[in-house]
């Protein structure tokens, strides 16, 4: 590490941001490298991957900070609780770097952020760490709840809850799903789409942005090049927009058509306003809408750079009417956000029972004021990141129930290769699409579609 670039102390900064004060791992982590631009490649790489895997290993590092020290990590002080599970991610998890620099920067860092005094504990607890590491012992699959809390630091709330609902195996297969690599997905768009296919073809464009195919929708790709997208011509010319593929099945399965109205609910950053004005073409309109001036303005920022004048982007409320008829509505409702831990591995431990009953409250609120804003034969787009049933499969069976919405069957509206799951195949039957981290090669998310007759 250079000595400009205290990378150690940066990732403590981004992690008691984020544990302290509610912040966002993936904003602070962006924020905290655009404001560093000296930092070299491997000096960012090594930056996320510290962040990231302290964040996404916090329980099982506590489970071996706790079997060498007398004083548990919850009665630490922040710092030297962050301190400590920095250096055992590196200890446990991080083979290139020796445990000896792992002890020695953890002491430094210790004494540089005012804990000079408890740089000996902090030296003491990691050396033995280091030395008898392989002497842990973990909880065995005979406690499958136990052995998944610590195998993949998961709170026991969520695993129980899972498992209600999903059963063992699969709850297992979920925790997994979020440890696999996910890179940035993108969205090929525009009157430049073609050119960029062609150049790919040779393993990246002139400008040296390299794409892989993404599954399930041609349009979807694998950001491969280094660093964000947003350095790159291909994305401030709109040619490009980051979008899951996830959610991009999802707006597809809507059938929007050219001509059609669309009203995005929570629409905020915009990638489905994108999508959906790009369906919808010049004879038609996208009306896109979120809560707070600070959302809106993420959304014109892709209005405008992706050029499109059939949007009107407004702030407000998705919980209030005005009038406004639509042919397809978009509702991705606010909800627990469990099919994203994979990126944001902070949602994990701040999302509980009581939560989840007040966001399904909210989200019945939000679907009901959706609802009133259809067409009569307007389709209804209901959607959320994550996989409960109560934020998901209860709220469409409540909507058709309520409102005498008739769901859309969307076997023939989703990619072949996802109905090769028996699970998802039965559910696009009735009219929705539960994606499960694991089982689908995207974000866990829900979406379904239903019609006003």
């Amino acid at each position: 590490m250079t000595e400009h670039q205290n990378v150690r102390r940066m990732a403590l900064q981004t992690l008691l941001a984020v544990r302290e004060d509610g912040g966002q791992s993936h904003f602070i982590m962006r924020e905290t490298l655009d404001a560093n631009p000296r930092m070299t490649e491997q000096e960012r790489s090594f930056y996320r991957r510290l962040t990231a895997g302290t964040l996404e290993y916090t329980l099982k590092l506590d489970y071996i900070i706790n079997c060498f020290s007398r004083t548990r990590t919850e009665k630490m002080k922040p710092v030297i609780r962050e301190i400590l599970r920095m250096a055992v991610y590196q200890i446990s998890e991080m083979d290139a770097v020796p445990d000896s620099a792992a002890v020695n920067e953890a002491v430094k860092l210790a004494q540089k952020t005012g804990y000079r005094g408890l740089s000996g504990f902090v030296n003491g607890v990691l050396r033995a760490v280091s030395k008898d590491l392989q002497k842990v012992k973990y909880p065995d699959r005979s406690d499958m709840v136990s052995y998944m809390e610590i195998r993949y630091s998961m709170p026991e709330n969520l695993l129980r809850a899972w498992i209600e609902e999903y059963g063992v195996e699969k709850t297992e297969n979920i925790c997994a799903g979020f440890y696999r690599k996910r890179p940035v997905t993108v969205r090929l768009r525009g009157e430049n789409a073609g050119k960029i296919r062609e150049e790919l073809r040779d393993g990246r464009t002139s400008s040296g942005l390299k794409l892989l195919q993404a599954p399930y929708i041609g349009d979807a790709f694998y950001l491969a090049s280094e660093g964000s997208p947003a350095g790159y011509p291909e994305f401030t010319d709109g040619s490009l927009i980051v979008q899951d593929v996830s959610s991009q099945i999802a707006v597809r399965a809507a059938g929007i058509r050219e001509g059609s109205t669309v009203l995005d609910l929570c629409a905020a950053p915009g990638g489905k306003t994108v999508l959906a004005a790009d369906l919808t073409g010049r004879d038609g309109h996208v009306f896109s809408r979120d809560i707070s001036e600070k959302r809106a303005a993420r959304i014109r920022e892709n209005v405008t750079r992706c050029r499109l004048e059939n949007v009107t982007v407004e702030v407000k409320d998705a919980r209030e009417e005005d009038g406004l008829q639509a042919d397809v509505v978009i509702a991705d409702v606010p909800c627990s956000g469990f099919g994203d831990i994979g990126r944001k591995p902070e949602i994990r431990y701040r999302v509980d029972e009581k939560r989840i009953r007040e966001l399904t409250v909210l989200q019945r609120e939000i679907l009901s004021s959706a609802v009133r804003h259809l067409k009569p034969g307007g389709t209804l787009l209901f959607s959320t990141c994550t996989f409960g049933h109560a934020e998901n499969r209860d709220n469409f069976f409540w909507l058709r129930d309520t409102f005498g919405l008739q769901p859309v069957p969307l076997t023939d509206r989703i990619p072949e290769e996802l109905l090769k799951n028996e699970d998802i195949r039965r559910g696009a039957a009735e009219g929705y699409v539960q994606l499960l981290p694991g089982d689908a090669e995207c974000d866990g998310f829900f979406f379904s579609c239903l019609k006003q007759i």
